[in-house]
């Protein structure tokens, strides 16, 4: 596979028809520890933008009901934060376009007051109040201020599917390129009053974006490269995994039940990309919500190797994420994510077994549509 970088997927895509019902995201989700006590807690912070072409002023929000009767599509900033764990919670503030800066060069830039981000640093400050008299805000009450360098490590490519003449045709209904799916983070965060300290070695972070006209049903995610190898016992300190999808688009031609994985082994490259066909890759996936778990089973392989991917997250531990598509629609209403999730992920050559690792710090996701 391609580690290669290429930050011009990065740039934000919202032109042409994608400027008037299109949605661009830059992710980022890491690992901190509290300063009072050393106790690790994971967070993600996100710039999430929808709809320019429609924006003014003010935000328009697709789940407020004025804007459901007059069927106005969702435009604005959303700067959307949150932490896992027992308490976790997502925080959303909103900007109109007018009050907004994106740069669609590249490297991207996005700033509105004094929210910021782009390829090296992220800050900003969020406060929420009365969410619960404004279910269109999609959030918790609460407050975060951060402030984060990151220093985007080795990048998932992949491939012509985002290419620059499909990025320009707009043919998928949602696209994803990893930068930094391993990235180390640096900085400060502080949460609710509390304090919070973010060191490289153990932040364990990733970033990404997603873009497009919709997303997808089903929504799978999986990535973490705190990993440590069941044969040797070491901590692997250049590896890392990643995949994600569910239901790809072109046009009107829908592929079921595909993903994209890669996986990084202590520098060693391995790639399960069904678009790359001379490959032979292929997948099989199984995720499903217990009363206290979401459990995921994946099998990727190719014609030489195969991944088996294994992971479990506590339910106690996670949100259910709200996004809004640029139609106005939510139809994710138990669009699970996480940061806490752990398992096993197996490597093969053939029949012979590379190594068998134990991964924790799993960023995680799954859903699928659902009325509210």
């Amino acid at each position: 596979m391609s580690i290669k970088n290429d930050i011009s997927r990065n740039a934000c895509q919202l032109f042409g028809k994608q400027a008037k019902q299109g949605y661009d995201w830059w992710w980022h989700s890491f690992t901190a520890k509290k300063a009072s006590t050393g106790e690790e807690q994971p967070f993600y912070v996100e710039f999430f933008v929808c709809n320019p072409a429609l924006g003014g002023k003010e935000p328009i929000f697709g789940q407020h009901p004025e804007s459901k009767e007059k069927g106005l599509k969702p435009s604005y900033l959303m700067v959307n934060v949150g932490w896992w764990g027992e308490n976790a919670g997502q925080l959303h503030r909103f900007f109109g376009w007018d009050e907004i800066s994106v740069s669609f060069d590249v490297p991207f830039e996005v700033k509105a007051d004094d929210c910021f981000c782009n390829e090296t640093e992220t800050y900003g400050h969020i406060k929420v109040e009365d969410a619960e008299k404004h279910p269109e805000y999609m959030c918790n009450n609460g407050e975060m201020s951060w402030n984060l360098k990151i220093d985007k490590q080795i990048a998932f490519h992949v491939g012509y599917g985002a290419s620059k003449p499909f990025r320009k045709m707009q043919l998928f209904e949602m696209f994803w390129h990893a930068e930094g799916m391993k990235s180390k983070f640096s900085g400060e965060i502080t949460l609710n009053g509390e304090k919070y300290i973010v060191e490289p070695d153990t932040s364990y972070g990733y970033s990404d974006k997603n873009w497009g006209k919709d997303f997808t049903s089903p929504w799978v995610w999986l990535s973490s490269n705190n990993l440590t190898s069941t044969i040797t016992g070491k901590k692997l300190e250049n590896s890392v995994f990643d995949l994600g999808g569910g239901r790809p688009k072109i046009g009107p031609i829908v592929l079921n039940r595909k993903l994209l994985g890669a996986y990084c082994y202590e520098g060693k490259c391995y790639e399960f990309n069904f678009s790359k066909f001379w490959t032979g890759s292929r997948t099989k996936f199984d995720c499903k919500e217990t009363d206290t778990q979401i459990v995921w089973h994946v099998e990727q392989s190719t014609w030489r190797t195969k991944m088996i991917t294994d992971i479990t997250c506590e339910k106690k531990d996670m949100l259910l994420i709200n996004y809004e598509a640029p139609n106005g629609k939510k139809l994710h209403n138990r669009l699970w994510n996480g940061g806490n999730g752990k398992g096993t992920v197996k490597l093969y050559r053939g029949k012979k077994l590379i190594d068998e690792v134990t991964c924790v710090n799993v960023g995680c996701e799954y859903g699928e549509y659902c009325e509210p």
